[in-house]
This record gives structure tokens, sequence and C-alpha cells, in this order.
């Protein structure tokens, strides 16, 4: 693992394969190799090497080409469909949000990124563990030392306990010993025990389990050192123990010892640091040598963006209509226990019997929108709809418009107003603000303009604002579980 190669990139920036080749120092099979490797795990694609692709700031579906492993260079651009960390053998590529466009190395915003997507729970996260059977389908060592490095931060090695037995001891007096062993003396028909079996349980450090367990976690900490990762997942080092793993026998024999301990393990902390250092201790070696490929982020990172806008600006969608702050109460016709979500109607389907009878099927699915809050803003109760929107709009005076969203993001947001038309006249609620909300590296919130299509203006309905937020800020009090003010974005 000696020898690493570090390099940022941008998601969904365009690279050719020579820039990629030159940024990594590869050959040309290995550039090959390592392009074919990260479009099988969808963390790359390819799409057409034109000067209209080149100015998209966000890669559509449509743009996707799978293009010939003999194509030449220039024929196609990669782009890194992927937020997060990932290792290739010896190189780690650092692939930060698309909206960061002005620091080629942002080490400090990287790091608020990574804590951010812990906090997310990203689903993407794998850590195969041995389940019992020695079959491993996955394996992301990346995120097998993050757990290990983290699990010992919060509660310290593995560690066995040992209940000894001491004469006069300070612990719990053991009766059925000091009666069977000890001297007693009789006074006044009373028996008086002259000496009292003790027990005491202690830790045993010089435990198989408590010595791989720190020695572990110290070769994952210099890993993480010698990659520069240490700094970026805003650890500490852990130099914890003189011993390496290679100390403790052949990997059979390790694995073995690791498996009877998890045959009488009935902790649960316990058994997961078991399984943890089983799966680390039989894929260590192999991925290094066989290129494996390890990670920690998402491919779906707008999905991180939009659960960060939900919870900074409180949102209601799923709260029951009876815990909302309605300015005159619950409007008669609707129940209390159903959601927010459950006032936009479903689609119905009208089928038509043999005899002519109809009947009618309600669809699952309906509209759902992002988020909605429900405030007062300068003394008006308003009813909001946000549209949390991961694109890197371009909408200014002199300059081609471009990273828009679709037409149907634009429809759908005005179909969301009109879906809850009847409850917000009916409950006395006054005015309707709807809103997309975009991130920004800048520090200020940016008002951009509006969204609009005349044929539904004419219906009576708001057209959209554009607001870009500082992602820091929002990322900070997504962190810290903090909200903020609606009346900040001006609406």
């Amino acid at each position: 693992m000696d020898g690493f190669i570090s390099k940022y990139v941008r998601e969904q920036k365009r690279y050719t394969k020579n820039e990629i080749k030159a940024l990594f120092s590869f050959s040309e099979p290995e550039t090959e190799q390592f392009i074919q490797r990260l479009k099988a795990y969808g963390v790359m694609k390819a799409v057409r090497n034109t000067p209209t692709q080149m100015e998209l700031s966000d890669l559509l579906e449509d743009d996707v080409t799978v293009t010939d492993e003999s194509a030449e260079n220039g024929d196609c651009f990669y782009v890194f469909t992927y937020v997060g960390v990932l290792t290739l053998g010896n190189r780690i590529i650092k692939c930060h949000p698309k909206y960061i466009s002005t620091d080629a190395e942002p080490d400090e915003q990287m790091k608020q990124v990574l804590k951010v997507l812990q906090r997310y729970g990203s689903k993407e996260q794998i850590v195969n563990m041995y389940n019992g059977d020695g079959q491993t389908s996955s394996f992301n060592l990346l995120a097998v030392i993050l757990y290990l490095m983290d699990d010992y931060h919060q509660y310290g090695p593995y560690i066995n306990t040992e209940d000894i037995v001491e004469v006069n001891g300070e612990g719990p007096i053991l009766w059925e010993q000091t009666i069977d062993k000890g001297f007693t003396i009789i006074s006044g028909n009373r028996p008086y025990y002259v000496d009292l079996y003790t027990s005491r349980t202690v830790d045993d450090e010089q435990d198989f389990f408590y010595r791989l367990h720190r020695s572990v976690v110290t070769e994952c900490s210099r890993q993480l050192r010698d990659s520069g990762l240490l700094y970026l997942f805003d650890m500490v080092e852990n130099e914890l123990s003189e011993e390496m793993v290679e100390d403790f026998g052949d990997i059979d024999h390790i694995l073995y010892r690791l498996q009877s301990e998890l045959n009488i393990q009935f902790n649960t902390r316990k058994q997961l640091v078991l399984k943890t250092l089983y799966a680390y201790i039989a894929n260590r070696r192999a991925l290094a040598e066989n290129q494996g490929i390890s990670m920690y982020g998402t491919t779906t990172f707008h999905t991180v963006w939009e659960d960060v806008c939900a919870e900074v600006f409180s949102n209601k969608l799923n709260h029951q209509l009876r815990h909302l702050p309605l300015p005159n109460g619950l409007a008669d016709g609707f129940r209390a226990t159903d959601r927010l979500i459950d006032v936009i109607q479903k689609p119905k389907w009208i089928g038509v019997t043999a005899d002519g009878t109809s009947f009618i099927k309600s669809a699952d699915e309906t509209l759902i929108p992002d988020l909605i809050n429900l405030c007062e803003i300068d003394g008006v109760f308003t009813f909001i709809i946000f549209d949390a929107k991961y694109y890197c709009l371009q909408l200014e005076q002199g300059k081609p418009l471009r990273g828009q969203p679709g037409v149907g993001d634009i429809t759908k947001q005005y179909l969301y107003q009109l879906a809850y038309k009847d409850f917000i006249e009916r409950n006395g609620i006054h005015a309707v603000k709807n809103c997309f909300l975009m991130p920004t590296e800048q520090q200020e919130i940016q008002i951009c303009g509006t969204a609009s299509m005349e044929i539904l203006d004419r219906l009576g309905l708001q057209q959209i604002q554009i607001r870009k937020l500082p992602a820091e800020r929002m990322y900070q009090l997504y962190l810290t579980r903090r909200t903020m003010n609606v009346s900040d974005l001006a609406l």
C-alpha cells in the first residue's frame, strides 16, 4: 500500500482518456483497465465528445453512450458520477461535488461533505462482514477501515475479562468458598471467619484479540495517514501497538481464532468487531494485489442534497394534519390523522366490465413534492413548496442558459400547488410560495430569478423562485441538526 497517488476530480466534469492517463500516471493499458473498472461499478460514464456535451454541467441520461473498448482517444468524454472517495490499488480518487469549481483541491469542503455523507447514512457504504460460511461476495476495504477506526474511538479496544479469587480482597465476598476453605473461629455459638474469599474482575491485556484489535487499528491508521485520508476523514492517528498483524500467525490461524471466539461471544458490539476484523484480515492483501476497488460515497448525491434541504427547512410533508400550525385549526372534511402527503389525490383508473358497468381503481403512486413548509412570513401565513435541485444553473445576462431543470421539473412544481389548492383555501392560508433550492460554493444566499410557463401562470399559480444556497452553511446546519429561518430566503 505504499506510493499512493492521490488526486481530486470533479463530479460530472468531462475528462478525455489522455487527461485521465496523465492525471494518475497510467500507462495506456492501465488507463483502459481503470476506466472499465470504474464504469463497471457505476461511478464513471462515457458521453459523446461534442461541443454541446462539453458545455453541459449536468449529465443527462440521453447523453450516456456505451462506447466500444477499442474507441480511440477523443471519441468520447469520461465523467465521474460519484461524490466521495475511491481507492483503486495505490490510486486515491477524491470526487468532490460538481458545484465546487473555484478550488482544485477543496480539502476543507470535502471534509464537510464526507461528514454529511456519514450523517446521511448512505446505503452504498458496503461493509461485507463474515457471516459464518466463509463467503464474501463483495468487500469494501475503505468502509471497513473507517468502521474499525470510528468504533475504536467510541468504544475502545476489544477486551476480555478474567475473574480471579482473592483472599481478603475488596470485591464481593464468595461465601461458599469462604465457608468451605476458610479457618473458622466459633465464639458465642457464632462463626467468625479469619479470611474472606473475594472475587474481582480484571481486564486481560495479554488476550490475543485485545492485542490483535489494537494492531489492526494501528495498521488502519497508518494506511489512512499514508494515503492522505486521515486528515480528510477528520480522524486522529492511532499508534496503539508495535505488533504487526503477521506476528499473530498466518492468515488461516488468525481467521480460525476469530471464528472460534465469535462462536462463544454473545455481546453484540464485540460480535460486530470480530466480524469486521475477520473481513479485514481475510481481504487486506488481496485488495492491493488484485487492484480491487474500495469506496466511501454515493452515486446519487442529489438525494443527499434533498435530505439536507428537508431537514434544514423543517419538512412537514409527512406530518399529520392535526400537528400542522394552521392559522384556524384543521378545516372540516380533512382527517386529522392523514399526513400532508395524503392530501394529494392519486390517479384514478376507470374500467368497464363486459356488461358495461364501470369501476374505479386508484393508483399506488402520485405526485410527491420534495418538501413543504408552513410558516408566517412578515405576518402572513404562507404555504411554501420547495424543490431541492442538485443543479449548477447558469442564469446570467450575456451568457447562454444552461444547467437548468427540465420542463417536467417546472410543470410538476406548478402541479404541486394545484394539488394543494383546495387544502390551502379551506384552511385559511393566505399566501403560497414556490421555490427551487440549488447548492453553491458561495457564502451568501443568491436570489437568481424565477422559472415560469405562461400557460400555467394563467391558472393563478405562483411562478417558481430560484435560490442558490451556500452549501457549507447548509451542511453545518444539517450536521448540528439546526434549521434555517425561511425569511432568510426573501421569497
